[in-house]
C-alpha cells in the first residue's frame, strides 16, 4: 500500500468518527497541552528575568559587592551560618573600590536587608508600607533612574546627613496633585520631617508589582533612623557590558585588601552580576522541569493505552473489511502499515491539538496574569515527536493483531 494512501484512508477513519476520535485522544491532548502551556510560562519566566527582572535589582552592565550572594535559597544550614558570620560591608571600603576602578560610570553604597516599610504622609494623605531606602548619590545613576521633578541626592546630602527625600512615582502621586509644586514640601517618613527634593521618573512594573513605590534617603540620614543592615551593598556600574567582568576582578582584589585577606583566605565577601540572579531563577524552575516530565509521561501512558484500545476495538469491528481486504491481494505488511498509519496520524493529530490547547492556555495565563508567556520551537518539536511516537508504540500491538487475520475467518466474521 503507497503511504499517501495509507494517510488518506487514516484521515477518512478519524474524520468518519469524529467523536470517538477526539476523546480517544483527550488524555494526549491534555497532556501535551500541559506540557506546552508550562515550558511556555517557564521560558517566558527566565526571559523576563534576564531582560527586566535582573536589570532592575542589580542594574545594567553592573555587579554588586554583597556580605551574601542573591542565591542563597541552595545553601545548607551549616553554609548559611557561616555567611551569617561574614562582616557586613562598610562605607570606608568603597574608597578601596574607587581607586581600584576609575574608569566606573558609578559606585554607590545602599541600604540592603531588612528593607524597612514606613507610612508616608503629607497633611491629610497618607501612603502605607513605603520601602525606604538609605542611599549614596551614585545608586541613582546605577538604578538608571531619571527625575520627573526636582534634583537627585547629592554628596552634601549625604555629607551633611540632610533630611531630604527622593519619591517614586507611585508615591509622589498618591500624594500630591502637582508634582512641581511637591518639591520642598515637608513630608513624614518614619515619624521623621523630611523635604522632598525629587521625584523619579516612572519604571513600570515587573510581574504585575510597582517598582515605583519607594522613598529613597541619604544612607546616613536612614542609618541615623533605622541603624545600619544586615548587607549593605556596594553597586558599580560599568560603562559597557564587557567592562564588567575585568572590573569584578579588580573589586574583588580591592576589597581583599581593603579587608587584609592573606592568600590563600576565602572571600568574606561576594561578587554578584544579575547572572547571579538569572542563574538562582533557572535553578529553580529546573526543579519543576523535573516534575514536568513525570505528569505528562502519566497522562501520555493513559492516553496511549486509550488508542490502543480503541485500535483494537476498530479491528474487531474491521474485520470483514481486513478480509475482503486479504483476498484481493493485500498482504500482512499492507494490512499492518494500514493500521500503523492510523495510529500514527490519530496520536499526531492529538499532539497537534495539545499544542494549539497549550499555547492558547499560556496565551490566556498572559493576558489574566502579570505571568509573561513563550511558546518555544523545541517545546512544540517535543509534543509533536511525543504524539508520534506514542501513535507508533501503542499502534503496534492493534496493527500486528489486523495483520494475522486470517483471511476465509475475517470474511465469515458478521
Amino acid at each position: 500500500m503507497p503511504l499517501l494512501e495509507g494517510l488518506r484512508l487514516a484521515l477518512r477513519e478519524i474524520a468518519a468518527h469524529k467523536l470517538r476520535s477526539f476523546f480517544t485522544l483527550l488524555g494526549i491532548i491534555v497532556s501535551v497541552g500541559f506540557l506546552i502551556a508550562v515550558v511556555a510560562v517557564i521560558q517566558g519566566m527566565n526571559a523576563y528575568v534576564s531582560e527586566n527582572l535582573a536589570g532592575a535589582i542589580v542594574g545594567r552592565n553592573a555587579f554588586q559587592i554583597r556580605r551574601t550572594p542573591i542565591s542563597v535559597g541552595f545553601i545548607d544550614d551549616e553554609e548559611w551560618r557561616e555567611l551569617q558570620r561574614r562582616p557586613i560591608i562598610r562605607a570606608e571600603e568603597v574608597a578601596y573600590v574607587e581607586r581600584a576602578i576609575p574608569g566606573a560610570e558609578a559606585i554607590s553604597l545602599q541600604s540592603g536587608w531588612p528593607t524597612p516599610q514606613s507610612d508616608v504622609i503629607w497633611g491629610n494623605r497618607t501612603v502605607g508600607d513605603v520601602l525606604v531606602f538609605g542611599v549614596t548619590p551614585a545608586f541613582q545613576i546605577v538604578q538608571d533612574y531619571e527625575m520627573a521633578a526636582g534634583e537627585a541626592l547629592s554628596g552634601i546630602d549625604v555629607l551633611e546627613r540632610r533630611r531630604v527625600a527622593i519619591l517614586g512615582h507611585d508615591v509622589a502621586e498618591k500624594l500630591f496633585d502637582d508634582f512641581d509644586r511637591a518639591i520642598g514640601r515637608k513630608i513624614r517618613v518614619a515619624n521623621q520631617q523630611v523635604e522632598v527634593k525629587g521625584i523619579v521618573a516612572p519604571k513600570g512594573t515587573v510581574l504585575g508589582q510597582s517598582w515605583d513605590g519607594f522613598v529613597m534617603l541619604p544612607i546616613t540620614f536612614f542609618e541615623a533612623i533605622y541603624g545600619r543592615r544586615q548587607t549593605t551593598v556596594i553597586s558599580v556600574k560599568m560603562g559597557e557590558a564587557a567592562d564588567v567582568t575585568p572590573a569584578m576582578a579588580r573589586a574583588e582584589e580591592a576589597m581583599r585588601v581593603a579587608r587584609r585577606l592573606r592568600p590563600g583566605q576565602e572571600n568574606n565577601f561576594t561578587i554578584d552580576t544579575a547572572e547571579g540572579l538569572i542563574s538562582f531563577w533557572k535553578n529553580l524552575t529546573r526543579i519543576i522541569f523535573t516534575v514536568v516530565p513525570a505528569v505528562v509521561a502519566i497522562g501520555v501512558l493513559v492516553g496511549g493505552i486509550v488508542i490502543m484500545n480503541i485500535m483494537l476495538m476498530s479491528v474487531t469491528e474491521r474485520t470483514r473489511e481486513i478480509g475482503i481486504r486479504k483476498s484481493v491481494g493485500a498482504r500482512r505488511r499492507d494490512v499492518l502499515r494500514q493500521f500503523l498509519l492510523e495510529s500514527i496520524v490519530l496520536a499526531s493529530f492529538g499532539g497537534l491539538l495539545g499544542v494549539a490547547a497549550g499555547a492558547a492556555l499560556a496565551q490566556l495565563i498572559a493576558l489574566a496574569s502579570p505571568l509573561p508567556s513563550r511558546v518555544t520551537w523545541w517545546s512544540v518539536a517535543v509534543a509533536l515527536t511525543l504524539g508520534t511516537v506514542v501513535g507508533l508504540v501503542f499502534g503496534v500491538y492493534p496493527a500486528r493483531r489486523a495483520a494475522r487475520l486470517d483471511p476465509i475467518e475475517a470474511l465469515r466474521h458478521e
